[in-house]
């Protein structure tokens, strides 16, 4: 199955990028989610769950998520998904204010979000 790697992470794109369509996001991790929201809106599906893992959304800057790379109708299931999560990250956010992490733990978050995509792809190609 092809899929599309949405992703703010350059340790993602740079791993995935020949061997997976990676759109990179130069933004925070909302911007990711809206991303992903806009391509629901023409027609692709979530693969992964916007909200992976057991990091907070106000803890690590760094999201990627698979979507179908063809295109449908409008997902419902999907749209469901992500604009929940949105208004998740954006009530963590409200309640705490993102950290300016050391360079060494931006790079400790890189490294789990890659961990998490990694499983999905390993997953979606089984």
């Amino acid at each position: 199955m092809k899929a599309i790697v949405v992703t703010n992470n350059l340790k993602v794109k740079q791993r995935y990028d020949k061997e997976h369509n990676v759109r990179f996001i130069d933004g925070s991790l909302l911007d990711v989610l809206t991303a992903v929201r806009d391509r629901i809106h023409e027609g692709h599906k979530l693969l992964t769950h916007p909200l992976a893992g057991s990091v907070k959304p106000n803890e690590t800057p760094y999201r990627s998520i698979l979507i179908s790379y063809d295109k449908n109708d409008l997902d419902l299931d999907s749209l469901l998904m992500i604009s929940s999560s949105i208004e998740t990250v954006q009530k963590f956010l409200n309640i705490k204010k993102p950290i300016e992490w050391k360079e060494k733990i931006l790079e400790d978050f890189m490294e789990i979000d890659l961990d998490l995509i990694s499983s999905g792809i390993e997953s979606m190609l089984q």
